[in-house]
């Protein structure tokens, strides 16, 4: 196959690190680009080369295409991995790196598109089998418009951007007064947003569960799933402890949604990572979305499987196909994700500075995933992620306690983090007896028990 010999990793934090430990596994060079406000950063000290591509805010480095494709001639990196975030799911930067020569280590542009606009996403859905929630066909574009489709679908309803994501231009509606104001509201959100004031309406969904399926292809028309992730615990749309398997799921219904979700990626020629998005009541999956990109989350599918997904992205990018078959994909045990914030974890209030001392636990089934060290800064300007604890065990039972142990052990002084958080959850009984929906953390958190 194509060998590539050097990536630029185009991110920054631990997803940046993660990349970088596959390149030099697998013998690949590696360039980091970094903006003056990381240049400190673990990922940069570790690579084989850097390059600072700007200052600190990120329009100015990391979502500086120009910078970027400078940075890969000027290195001559013939690959760049976008990690998550930023430009993993810009069409237009895979398009230009094509145009350069470069691999995009991702999906084709055409992919990205029809799955980065949510109505186009929910057609092709529905065409490759998928199922979806009730709702609009289309784009809602007056108040008459919205008023129609939510008698037809039934209250209530939510009102979601297109180009949306991270909870922004979405808002329920329970009633016909809430509606118009929903509609309006989520509109001018979207526009303020994303610079696109089009919406769409689902049927809302009073206590799902947030449950998506890793997806592998080779661009070829062969693909595979990974089995699922639950992601239901979630503070304002935003994930914040996931595991796999799903406690609310059996092995029927995994491998049936499973098949579902690969065959469509096979008739879709999907190459590369992508995660395809449910949610889950009463038994029923509906498609919510499709992230073309590697997910935060990828660890604990990696734990399940013992397949690691940046080396299988690195490999299809580089036309050797698929490393598995479905029959060679097996599920061992159970793994848990928790993100660790540099936040305060009552008032999540971001928590920039230094860390004064940085201890991460270890032993058998504990996987830390951070660029984060004793004297490091966290700078105030990106995602306030600074790490994420990965525990695996035999059982959800083993999991569990082990993660306990493994979150006494973890020390992050000199910020305020979200490790009291996990600290409350791990001891919480709906959380031991997986009985929770995408509501629940919400809930908890509102009562004061944080």
């Amino acid at each position: 196959m194509p060998m590539i010999s050097k990536i630029l990793i185009a991110n920054r934090g631990e997803i940046a690190l993660r990349v970088l430990r596959a390149c030099k596994e697998l013998g690949i060079a590696s360039v980091a680009v970094h903006s003056t406000a990381d240049g400190d950063a673990m990922h940069v000290r570790l690579a084989d080369e850097s390059v600072c591509i700007g200052p600190p805010p990120s329009r100015d480095s990391y979502l500086n295409i120009h910078q970027i494709v400078a940075a890969c001639e000027i290195t001559g990196a013939d690959a760049v991995h976008p990690g998550y975030g930023f430009l993993s799911e810009n069409a237009k930067f895979a398009d230009i790196l094509e145009a350069h020569g470069i691999t995009f280590i991702g999906p084709t542009a055409e992919h990205i598109r029809i799955m980065g606009d949510k109505i186009t996403a929910k057609t092709t859905a529905q065409q490759l089998g998928i199922p979806v929630v009730p709702g609009s066909d289309g784009e809602v574009k007056t108040e008459a418009d919205a008023l129609r489709t939510a008698r037809e679908i039934g209250y209530p309803v939510l009102i979601k951007a297109t180009a949306g994501g991270g909870g922004r231009g979405m808002k329920v509606a329970r009633t016909e007064a809430d509606v118009i104001e929903a509609w309006s509201t989520a509109r001018t959100e979207a526009a303020a947003a994303f610079g696109n004031e089009s919406v769409y309406m689902e049927k809302y969904l009073s206590k799902p569960r947030h449950i998506e399926i890793q997806v592998f292809g080779d661009g070829e028309g062969n693909a595979v799933h990974l089995g699922e992730r639950d992601c239901s615990l979630q503070r304002r749309h935003q994930k914040v402890w996931e595991e796999a398997n799903s406690p609310a799921l059996n092995v029927e219904q995994r491998m049936k949604i499973g098949q579902i979700c690969a065959d469509a990626m096979k008739k879709l020629k999907y190459r590369g990572a992508g995660t395809i998005e449910f949610l889950y009541e009463n038994g029923e999956f509906y498609f919510i979305e499709m992230n073309t990109r590697l997910q935060v989350e990828h660890p604990v599918t990696e734990a399940i499987t013992g397949i690691d997904l940046v080396h299988e992205q690195i490999r299809v990018a580089s036309g050797g196909g698929l490393s598995v078959t479905q029959d060679d994909v097996h599920f061992h045990g159970h793994a848990i994700e928790c993100r660790i914030n540099a936040e305060d974890a009552r008032t999540f209030v971001p928590s920039p500075g230094t860390i004064t001392h940085f201890h991460a636990p270890g032993g058998l089934g504990v996987r830390i995933d951070s660029g984060a060290y004793q004297g490091y800064r966290i700078p105030p300007y990106y995602d306030s992620l600074i790490g994420k604890l990965i525990v695996h065990g035999r059982t959800r039972v083993e999991c569990m306690m082990r993660l306990r142990r493994a979150l006494d052990e973890f020390v992050v002084d000199g910020i305020k983090t979200t490790l009291p958080l996990f600290q409350d959850l791990v001891s919480n009984q709906d959380i031991a007896n997986g009985d929770y929906d995408i509501h629940w953390l919400e809930n908890y958190l509102a009562k004061g028990s944080a």
